[in-house]
């Protein structure tokens, strides 16, 4: 059996920004957001089995992504906890200007263990209803792409060689909607 290490050193905030601190812990450097408590993927499919992608331009790498819709949670500054099906719901509605009947949760883990202490909650959203347009907030300029699940590899494929990046995590969430699609349940 492997033995955890723990680092017993102090956290240092070695730079504080607007919504990341840089820190130091045992030597270690990483970010940490200091505006919320976490952060939701949201994999959401229509009853007639569409994906929902959003496109969005990312400046750390400086091109355009295509993604699961996906927000932070507790980042509206209010005294009230949000849970991650409540953020989910949140940011499905506010980036693609659709509504979920039901979110179930999928996986939760670390986002980038080596550089980040961003934990991640994937969901399942399903029995959408579009209700406006979406594209996000005042600080957000999204597209939102519904692409049918049979045809999610080759439209993929499509928009890399367009020059777009897919975002790993978007496989993930694929994984979990075949197995979803095959049972029709996740446990």
């Amino acid at each position: 059996m492997q033995k955890i290490v723990r680092y017993k050193t102090k956290k240092i905030v070695l730079k504080k920004g607007r919504f990341i601190n840089f820190v130091s812990r045992g030597g270690w450097e990483y970010i940490e957001r200091n505006n919320c408590s976490g952060a939701v993927i949201i994999v959401a499919v229509t009853n007639d089995q569409q994906v929902l992608f959003v496109e969005q331009y990312r400046p750390p790498v400086d091109r355009y992504v295509i993604e699961f819709p996906a927000g932070l949670i507790d980042d509206l500054n209010t005294k009230k906890k949000e849970t991650c099906v409540q953020a989910a719901k949140r940011e499905l509605l506010e980036e693609t200007g659709y509504q979920a009947k039901m979110i179930k949760k999928l996986i939760h883990g670390p986002a980038a263990c080596g550089t980040s202490s961003d934990l991640l909650t994937m969901v399942l959203a399903t029995g959408l209803k579009k209700v406006h347009d979406g594209g996000g907030d005042e600080l957000e300029s999204i597209v939102t792409h519904v692409v049918p699940l049979s045809g999610v590899e080759d439209w993929l494929k499509r928009m890399e060689r367009k020059g777009y990046l897919i975002g790993t995590r978007l496989y993930a969430g694929l994984y979990f909607l075949n197995k979803y699609n095959n049972t029709k349940s996740i446990k």
